[in-house]
Formats: structure tokens, C-alpha cells, sequence
């Protein structure tokens, strides 16, 4: 099965790029192009990614007319650039979509995974809010056959489980301590982390994360702690994904990013200077124990 997640996904970074950087239209394809090599190299469900960044071109004039409608209070200007294409990548699957490939539910529910995943802590209920507010003013489509069809959901400790790992990295440098972070194409600074796979360890899956995505040779020193969180995949259903994390020690040296998995740059900060960084609702915690723990270290 085509996993239409990730189609939506890089739809959504071409999208991203086309209203920030004022892209011409014409160039779309090719920015969509770039983006379906670098993160789905293997993809062959480009033409649904190019029907739907089509689509959502076509109708973005009568797509902003009903999201401001629907959302008065929100002007289109000051809802964010995520947010706001992840409404019309939504919104034109809800209205002018093929309800028997996408159904309606399907469509809201996409959108407000994509808010969740790439969005800030409000967006995945403001995307939920203003797609179901629509989908209530057109007559709720779908509403009886969606649930004629609605699978039985599967028990929590039945789901499949998924683990990453990942480190908070730290190098000394002429007294003062540096923590080394990844930047994501959706504005937030995180932690470099990958799928571990069958035969290695959590420990081991941390530090090739770190050689993969920016090239540093790194130390595990300690645990930092968990997330846990359920996501759903088009071709597994339901997911618990368990990410690991850890504090690692590195050499100060230059990062070299790997530009995949959405990140548009990687770069050492002083521990001082990490605080107005704009980080994931779930990484803030684990960068801030790993800052306590540095801070009470002895110095070389």
C-alpha cells in the first residue's frame, strides 16, 4: 500500500516552500521533484503527490475564502505558514477531493496528524477546529459510510511498536560547553534520532543517528529518558513509537548535515544561549535535564 502519509508530508514541505519563499507556480514541480528524491527516493505514488499539489494551486484563491470564512478571528496572515497549508492541503481533499479514494474523515484526520507532526503545540486542535467546523456547514459527508467502515481499533499493548533513539550531544570548547542541535524545515531546533533497527541496541541506534545525520563520532554517558506516542501509518495501521534518549559526548568539531528526514541545518550553541531556541513540546524536557546534568558537571 502506498503510504499517502508521507505523500502529504513532502506535499506539504512543497507547499511550505512555494508560500515562504514566494516560489513561482511553474516551479512547483521541480521543488516537489527535489523534495520526492530526497526524502522518498523510491516513491512511485508521485502522481497522487503531483494531482494533489495541482489541486491545491488551482483552488487556493476559493480554498483562503472559506478558511477565512470559517475562521474569522484568524486572519490568513497571522495563522502560521505550516498551519496554514496544512488547511489548504485539508480543505481541498474535504471539498474537491474523491471522497471513494480520500473520505471525508480521512482527509480531516490527515490534516490534523500533519498538524501534530510538524505544527506547533495548539495546531493539531485548531486544524481539528476549523476542518470540522467545515465539514459540519457542508453536511458532514460520509458520516454513515465512514462508519459502516470503521475498523475495530486494536488494543494499545497490541499495536506494533517502533523504537527510535536519539542523544543530546555535548562538546567543551575553550571552557564553555555546546550542545549540537538539528533544524527542521517547519521552524523548530530538536534532536538528531533514527529508527533503530532489529539487531541493535538502543544505544547503538543513538550513536548511528548521529554519524548518519551530522557526522559526529559520539560517546553515550548516560539515559536521558522516553517519549512514547501513538501514530498512525497507512500501511500498519496504528504505531507505538518509543524514542530513546540519551546524553553523548562528542569532540568539538564542524557538523556536517546530512540533508534528509526534513532538516535544513544542524549547528553547535552554547548551553547559554539554547534557551530562546524554539523546540518541540516533547523535547523541551529532555534538553532541559541533559542542560541540569551539564551544568553540575566538573569542567576539564
Amino acid at each position: 500500500m502506498a503510504n499517502r502519509h508521507l505523500s502529504r508530508s513532502i506535499v506539504l514541505q512543497t507547499l511550505f516552500e512555494w508560500d515562504l519563499n514566494s516560489t513561482d507556480r511553474k516551479q512547483t514541480h521541480e521543488v516537489l521533484a527535489r523534495n520526492v528524491q530526497e526524502f522518498a527516493p523510491n516513491k512511485t505514488d508521485l502522481p497522487f503527490m503531483e494531482r494533489l499539489l495541482d489541486g491545491v494551486l488551482s483552488k487556493q484563491k476559493e480554498l483562503d475564502l472559506v478558511i477565512e470564512k470559517a475562521a474569522p478571528e484568524w486572519p490568513l496572515e497571522r495563522i502560521s505558514p505550516v498551519d496554514r497549508n496544512i488547511l489548504r492541503l485539508g480543505l481541498y481533499e474535504l471539498l474537491f477531493g474523491d471522497r471513494s479514494e480520500v473520505p471525508a474523515k480521512v482527509a480531516i484526520n490527515e490534516a490534523i496528524e500533519l498538524a501534530k507532526q510538524f505544527g506547533g503545540d495548539n495546531s493539531g486542535r485548531f486544524i481539528n477546529g476549523v476542518l470540522g467546523a467545515i465539514y459540519k456547514e457542508i453536511g458532514e459527508p460520509g458520516k454513515h459510510e465512514q462508519s459502516k467502515r470503521k475498523k475495530k481499533d486494536v488494543p494499545f499493548d497490541q499495536m506494533p511498536i517502533e523504537r527510535l533513539a536519539g542523544a543530546v550531544v555535548y562538546a567543551e570548547f575553550e571552557g564553555e560547553m555546546y550542545l549540537a542541535l538539528v533544524h527542521d524545515i517547519f521552524g523548530h531546533w530538536t534532536l538528531s534520532k533514527s529508527k533503530v533497527q532489529e539487531e541493535e541496541t538502543v544505544e547503538q541506534g543513538a550513536v548511528r543517528a548521529l554519524q548518519e545525520e551530522i557526522g559526529l563520532s559520539v560517546t553515550i554517558e548516560g539515559e536521558l529518558g522516553h517519549n512514547e506516542y501513538v501514530a498512525s501509518q497507512p500501511d500498519k495501521g496504528k504505531v507505538r513509537k518509543q524514542v530513546h534518549y540519551f546524553l553523548a559526548h562528542a569532540p568539538y568539531e564542524e557538523i556536517t548535515l546530512q540533508k534528509k528526514g526534513g532538516l535544513d541545518d544542524a549547528r553547535w550553541f552554547r548551553i547559554a544561549d539554547i534557551l530562546s531556541l524554539n523546540f518541540y513540546e516533547d523535547i523541551l524536557p529532555i534538553v532541559t535535564k541533559a542542560v541540569t546534568m551539564l551544568v553540575g558537571k566538573p569542567r576539564k
